[in-house]
């Protein structure tokens, strides 16, 4: 029977009520609990007589709708009602806390059958509903016991709805730490994947995943500030669910963010619930909410408000129709704002971080492009290098697996391998007649002197094996160890090739350009005893010629990289050595 009423009563409150019931049956009386939904649930009965269940539960209907009468009227307090004539029985509707002006959650009723004592009862005791004390000193015995029944019924109502608060209020309070740890859990989240090396897309995405685990809403996006044919655009970045924006829906959710964050506002959010909507929007969207994203140079974007003065907008994150509520509320507003505040973090320290990248990579083809200025025929050699490198690289990793930030350390050797000509005399480097043994020898000590300048720089270690051994040769005649074939590290072979091909296909002082057919006919001949056979040939394989242009045009000029540029190329190259 009880279960019947565990939708509105609680464990503790159902053993409370059945403790209460059977103290007062110990008086001769009966006591009952009647549910809201018309259903006898406990009965306590003292012995003395026994109670019409049917009764008791039409006595429960009738306290209910007198009840809710009462409340339409505005009367206050608890009053108990009385059923009956020979068999009195008195009811409380039991009832949670108030909340606001909405009256508390009806739970049912609580009954008390007197029996035959009902005779010596007197008085309209339902006219009293504010817990009067009483004072009888010549009233019947019965009556009196009467009296205190319906007192103490009506405090029993009282101390119901003052726990039924208090659980509540423990219930809320349980409910405000889980969404409070989720949120933190998610905050934390977010900070230990804030790494500078994560795609801004990835980082983005498990954003949105992560956020829509704690707030249920049909969709969620967030928008970046792009620069596309040289326009910023607000584009899509990341996202999930059902939400469709378009150039045009975003710049009017950028335009109507703008007007409430210039309004003193912390975000956009707007819905029907308690009035029209402010704004027209599509007819799929019942509520919205939208954030921005905050950059530090407003002077950059032209998506700064006008009353941003130290920020500006290089994004927002906008969502959709809550689902478990009627609508985005102050706490979303909060929680929007945190996750917001991190990416627009991640996505200016990645900006950052880029711009570190391309001023590292800038340096170091300013010193390579100076140290090939010492002589004029081999100016760009170095760019040439790492280019080729890169190319023998990739097609050697579709017949060997190798990770892209191998490739990326590859074209990083190719650039960096003859940074020890920096510690040669550019008299020896520039002369056009042949050189002495001594001077030759001056000249071999180029990477060992690279492999000195590198190795004591952190991230430059996977470099200097490449550095060293670019003139190593698989047959042993190379310089400066002596090497042999396996010997020599993969980069180094590479980068010997890709070294010896440009510098074939370049003029010197000594010599004129070869051309690509007598370059490839060289390679062939030196396969196994220059040239490692499998590097080599992997190199002959490919289209040499499609190489030819890309180093005569440049390789920007034929769209070599696809959507990247060789700059970006060397940008990226350059990530892989902080991870």
């Amino acid at each position: 029977m009880i279960k019947t009423i565990r939708k509105c009563l609680g464990p503790s409150q159902l053993r409370e009520l059945k403790r209460f019931g059977e103290k007062i049956s110990k008086f001769g009386v009966n006591f009952g609990i009647c549910s809201a939904e018309g259903e006898l649930a406990l009965l306590c009965e003292g012995g003395r007589f026994k109670s019409s269940r049917e009764q008791l539960v039409e006595y429960g209907r009738q306290a209910l709708f007198q009840d809710r009468h009462k409340s339409q009227s505005g009367d206050a307090g608890v009053p108990v009602w009385q059923f009956g004539d020979e068999n009195l029985v008195l009811a409380v509707v039991l009832k949670s806390a108030p909340v606001g002006n909405k009256e508390g959650r009806t739970a049912g009723t609580a009954l008390i059958d007197l029996g035959n004592i009902s005779p010596c009862l007197s008085g309209d005791l339902s006219s009293d509903t504010h817990g009067t004390q009483y004072d009888i000193p010549d009233a019947n015995p019965a009556q009196a016991a009467g009296e205190y029944l319906m007192e103490i019924l009506r405090l029993s109502a009282e101390k119901f709805q003052a726990e039924t608060k208090a659980e509540e209020q423990i219930e809320m309070v349980g409910t405000e730490l889980a969404q409070t740890y989720e949120e933190l859990v998610l905050l934390h989240k977010l900070s230990t994947n804030m790494k500078v090396t994560e795609a801004d897309a990835n980082f983005l995405q498990m954003a949105c995943d992560s956020l829509t685990e704690i707030v249920l809403v049909e969709g969620i996006a967030v928008l970046l500030e792009k620069t596309i044919e040289d326009k910023q655009k607000l584009v899509l970045a990341a996202g999930s669910g059902l939400i469709d924006i378009d150039e045009q829906m975003a710049a009017i959710l950028h335009s109507r963010l703008v007007e409430e964050i210039n309004s003193g506002k912390e975000a956009l959010l707007d819905s029907e619930v308690d009035c029209s909507f402010k704004y027209d929007w599509p007819s799929n969207i019942k509520n919205i909410i939208a954030v921005p994203l905050f950059g530090k140079d407003k002077a950059d974007s032209r998506f700064a408000g006008s009353a941003l003065e130290a920020n500006s907008i290089i994004g927002l994150t906008v969502a959709i129709n809550r689902i478990d509520k009627q609508d985005f509320d102050s706490t979303d507003i909060k929680l929007f704002n945190s996750v917001a505040g991190g990416c627009a973090v991640f996505i200016e320290n990645g900006r950052l971080f880029n711009d570190l990248k391309e001023l590292f990579i800038g340096s170091l083809k300013a010193l390579t492009s100076s140290i090939d200025a010492k002589d004029q025929y081999t100016r760009g050699h170095s760019e040439r290098v790492a280019f080729i490198s890169r190319w023998i690289a990739e097609r050697y990793s579709e017949e060997e697996p190798l990770e892209e930030e191998q490739i990326h350390k590859i074209y990083l050797t190719g650039l960096l391998h003859d940074i020890g000509k920096i510690g040669i005399d550019e008299m020896v480097l520039r002369k056009a007649t042949k050189l002495t043994e001594q001077e030759f020898e001056r000249i071999r000590e180029h990477p060992s002197i690279g492999e000195g300048i590198l190795r004591e720089i952190k991230q430059m270690r996977d470099i200097v094996p490449g550095v060293l051994c670019h003139h190593e040769r698989i047959d042993g005649k190379g310089y400066p160890n002596g090497l042999t074939g396996e010997q020599i590290p993969l980069t180094g072979k590479i980068v010997g090739l890709a070294d010896s091909f440009d510098a074939m296909t370049s003029k010197r002082t000594y010599r004129d350009a070869k051309t690509v057919e007598q370059a490839i006919e060289e390679i062939k001949k030196g396969l196994g005893t220059q040239f490692d056979e499998k590097v080599g040939r992997v190199f002959l394989h490919s289209d040499v010629y499609r190489l030819w242009d890309i180093i005569q045009n440049g390789p920007d000029s034929i769209g070599v990289y696809g959507s990247d540029n060789s700059a970006e190329f060397g940008t990226a190259a350059v990530g892989t050595l902080v991870r």
